[in-house]
């Protein structure tokens, strides 16, 4: 790790660890992030930065204008929520909440977007605008689509976007970023089999809904192994089963649910197809009905090419050169903010943090990379503003 990180710093680096393990501490999940938006806003209201409140129910939305006057506008994004699985490591700021846990480092982005707004508060000799946007449940898919729907873009135009991700499998000190796909589109499905249930030793006066599901998952493999050309890249996998209470009875109902996660449109809409197309057959074929619905969808994340060479330069600077990853296979992970890549142009990038995976039991944000994420930011912003581009 770089020594002169915090060189250029107009921040507190013990504030800011502080920060993110009290809201590692008190985790809340989606749109339930009353307590961490409240937080945010009283620390960018106490740093004289304008602030909105309640953009897509709890999202928080800062503006920091240059003293230079009017220019381009650039955006951060940080997203803010939890996941509701328990916490099995043992810190001193392990979760108060039981069932909810900040194990996708969630709180290490609030932190680093709060020290990029202090930094920023007190030196604004720059033209034009830095936009801070404070995101609710990401985790969920619905976020980014709540913060749209509520009039982000025009009530708070700007010209490009970015948003930062810890990456525990990229050692600390390291920095990622692609041209193009970083993460996978994500679908949850839900499938839900009505059958006539009865007694388990008289299975021929019954449509049995467990057969059905048994059938179907595997029947549903072949949409990735036969229906999807080999060079694609496509993964669906059923993480649920839910039928039946005792071992002697043939419920009447079943339900499935799983994920299918592409990193092309054509082939993710012909995978759904496919799924819906395998759940009708086995209808016809096990007598029972069967409903497919998708939910909790986005498309996949794809960096815009100048964006993520800009990400890139300015990760240089803080990084080192030797640091900067670029030629790395896309994630399967996905992440709503693709949302905003609909819209704007901007990249995604990945800070190397080290330790377990995200969602692992005794995951934690990293706080020493707390500063490198602070400083790219900084630079990005400073950079692009500078840029002469097209405005909104």
């Amino acid at each position: 790790m770089r020594t002169e990180t915090l060189d250029t710093l107009d921040i507190d680096i013990d504030e800011l660890v502080a920060l993110r393990r009290d809201i590692h501490a008190n985790p809340e999940i989606a749109f339930d992030e009353a307590r961490t938006s409240e937080l945010v806003a009283a620390k960018l209201r106490g740093w004289g930065i304008e602030t909105h409140t309640g953009i897509g129910k709890t999202g928080v939305v800062g503006l920091l204008r240059g003293a230079r006057g009017p220019g381009r506008t650039i955006a951060l994004r940080a997203d803010m929520d939890a996941l509701p699985m328990e916490e099995e490591g043992r810190p001193l700021h392990r979760s108060m909440r039981q069932g909810v846990f900040h194990g996708c480092g969630h709180d290490g982005h609030t932190a680093v977007l709060l020290g990029v707004a202090r930094h920023f508060s007190g030196r604004r000799d720059f033209t034009g605008t830095i936009l801070l946007i404070f995101q609710p449940a990401e985790e969920t898919g619905g976020g980014a689509l709540a913060m749209l729907a509520d009039g982000l873009l025009s009530r708070f135009p700007f010209d490009e976007i970015y948003a930062l991700h810890n990456a525990p499998h990229f050692a600390p000190g390291t920095f990622g970023v692609r041209d193009g796909a970083m993460l996978a589109s994500c679908d949850e499905l839900k499938i839900r089999i009505v059958g006539v249930g009865g007694h388990g030793s008289s299975p021929e006066k019954t449509k049995d809904p467990v057969i059905a599901a048994a059938q179907l998952i595997c029947a549903l493999q072949t949409v990735v192994s036969r229906s999807t050309d080999p060079s694609a890249m496509a993964v669906l996998s059923i993480g649920s089963i839910h039928a039946g209470t005792t071992s002697n009875v043939i419920p009447s109902h079943a339900e499935l649910l799983g994920t299918l996660r592409t990193f092309d449109e054509t082939i993710r809409a012909q995978a759904k197809q496919r799924i819906e197309t395998i759940c009708a057959g086995m209808a016809l074929t096990t007598e029972c009905a069967i409903d497919v619905s998708f939910y909790g969808s986005s498309p996949a994340t794809v960096n815009h090419r100048e964006q993520a060479q800009a990400a890139a330069r300015a990760a240089v600077g803080v990084f080192g050169p030797e640091n900067v990853l670029r030629d790395f296979a896309p994630l399967n992970g996905s992440e709503d903010f693709s949302e905003f890549l609909l819209h704007k142009p901007g990249a995604y990038v990945l800070l190397g943090q080290g330790g377990v995976y995200c969602h692992h039991p005794e995951f934690d944000f990293n706080d020493d990379v707390l500063p490198l994420g602070v400083r790219f930011f900084v630079g990005l912003a400073l950079a692009r503003l500078a840029h002469q581009g097209d405005t909104a």
